[in-house]
């Protein structure tokens, strides 16, 4: 199967399998000010990514590329969300542009719809210091994602078998890139552990891309003939995984995604400790569904929520909101006690003004 076909097909599969809301955000409760002293104007959405400044803290998470005329679209589409909304966005993996100059088209539509905007580029694990380059010069990319798909990969009946070296090139890509380098899941989550080590050779973020939310398990497994089904409930909850990264208490910037498809979702992500939320799922539904206008009025009422939110818990800025106090309960709360990771200290601190 072409590379080009199998794009198509992960995006036909990715909205057949929707998302079922198992990230873990049910897990997580903030508790109520009365008297909050805010004003709702008085709320400032903007937030960062190491050096990156974003004006809001969601971003258009990697979704395609490589996938013919009908890629371009959905990419100029989202593009253009981005640019009307000040969003920033994350490109599929370019690794099809760079083995077929014929795909290159389908990524650079984003520079063009968006020339001013925060741009991610993206290739996985394997990549070389060269690729990672190449990636970069293409969109003239403000960033570039790195993607680890391990699950993804051993699930996929043409993927890759073999995951030795990645943090040393990982490592190297850092050494020589001119952007920040962000190291991201797909859907599976990331440990402390993985956090830690991504930190010791100069990862700018990680995005956990926790389980929850768009399932490559199970996309998939619905192009192979024996079933690796055991993968299909495989990886780290979203919240879990926020909260793993963020005891690693270092200077790396944490995203969330996985599963984020609401504004509360959005705010208990960026409370438990991150600093910007990632969704592509549910963006890519509402554009295919209800086209671009709806997918740009989603956006705009999603910040206004969210401000309604920061108003409600008494922030008026998101590191404010990293500091609202929140309960834990339920099945997150089992694993990160598990883990070691304190969860009192959320529940116990208060937002200082």
């Amino acid at each position: 199967m072409s590379r080009s076909k199998r794009k198509w097909d992960h995006i036909h599969h990715a909205l057949a399998t929707g998302q079922k809301s198992l990230a873990g955000f049910e897990d997580i409760a903030f508790i109520h000010q009365s008297l909050p002293d805010t004003f709702l104007d008085q709320a400032d959405i903007g937030t960062s990514i190491g050096e990156l400044l974003l004006s809001s803290p969601i971003f258009i998470n990697a979704m395609t590329g490589g996938g013919g005329e009908r890629t371009v679209q959905i990419n100029r589409d989202l593009a253009a969300a981005a640019r009307m909304t000040g969003l920033a966005m994350a490109v599929g993996s370019q690794m099809s542009a760079l083995k077929d100059p014929g795909e290159i088209e389908s990524y650079r539509i984003v520079r063009k719809e968006n020339p001013k905007g925060i741009i991610f580029g993206n290739l996985g694990s394997e990549a070389t210091v060269d690729q990672a380059k190449a990636a970069v010069d293409m969109i003239e990319a403000s960033a570039l994602q790195i993607h680890l798909n391990v699950v993804q990969e051993l699930t996929m009946p043409e993927g890759d078998r073999d995951f030795r070296g990645a943090l040393k090139r990982i490592e190297q890509i850092v050494r020589h890139s001119e952007v920040p380098v962000i190291v991201k899941e797909v859907g599976f989550g990331m440990n402390k552990e993985t956090v830690s080590l991504l930190s010791s050779v100069g990862v700018t973020a990680v995005d956990v891309g926790g389980f929850g939310g768009t399932n490559f398990s199970q996309i998939e497994n619905a192009r192979r003939d024996r079933l690796l089904s055991f993968f299909d409930e495989w990886g780290i909850p979203t919240a879990a995984s926020i909260a793993e990264a963020v005891s690693e208490e270092s200077d790396i910037a944490i995203i969330a995604s996985g599963g984020i498809q609401t504004s509360v979702e959005i705010a208990k992500a960026l409370a438990v400790g991150a600093e910007a939320a990632g969704m592509a799922g549910y963006f890519l539904k509402v554009l295919i569904k209800e086209g671009l206008e709806s997918l740009i009025e989603e956006i705009n009422t999603i910040h206004t929520e969210l401000k309604m939110i920061m108003a409600a818990l008494g922030a008026t800025n998101i590191k404010q909101l990293q500091q609202a106090p929140l309960i834990i309960s339920g099945n997150t709360h089992h694993w990160l006690t598990e883990r070691r990771i304190d969860t009192k200290s959320y529940s116990q601190r208060r937002i200082q003004k």
